[in-house]
């Protein structure tokens, strides 16, 4: 069984003003509560084959989450592979929602290991991260509308 999240919010910028703060993936930690510190692990810091280990916390836990990036579409979306303790796959999507604004979907399907809890862990684990999502789309609209 796996997790499924999604947040989604609009930006008051033009697409092409939030792909250029979203694609710079070290930029991450100014606008993600949860992510404490990215170290890459692939020469490449950006594009197709990323790959990276991002010290990630939430609360009192903290856990390394290997992410490769696997798919990259200019301007419209960047998927991931989670590897580490919690598994799983996301990305982010965005559409210009008018001329003006981006719409910005971020959807992930995590899973949790037995030894943590599994199921259990995945439904009130989904319900922490979504909180704490919408809460970095917060975050990066106020840097990008700034």
């Amino acid at each position: 069984m796996s997790k499924r999240i999604k947040v989604s919010t609009i930006i008051d910028r033009p697409i092409n003003e939030v792909w250029d703060e979203v694609k710079i993936m070290e930029n991450h930690v100014n606008w993600m509560q949860d992510a404490a510190k990215i170290d890459f692990l692939s020469e490449n810091k950006f594009g197709m084959d990323t790959k990276m280990k991002v010290l990630t916390k939430v609360g009192p836990l903290s856990l390394n989450d290997i992410i490769t990036v696997t798919s990259w579409d200019e301007m419209k979306s960047i998927g991931v592979v989670h590897e580490g303790i919690v598994t799983g796959e996301g990305a982010f999507y965005l559409s210009k929602n008018t001329e003006d604004t981006t719409k910005f979907d971020w959807i992930e399907e995590l899973k949790a290991p037995f030894y943590l809890g599994g199921p259990f862990a995945e439904f009130f684990g989904g319900i922490v991260l979504k909180a704490i999502w919408k809460k970095n789309l917060n975050n990066l609209k106020k840097i990008i509308e700034q």
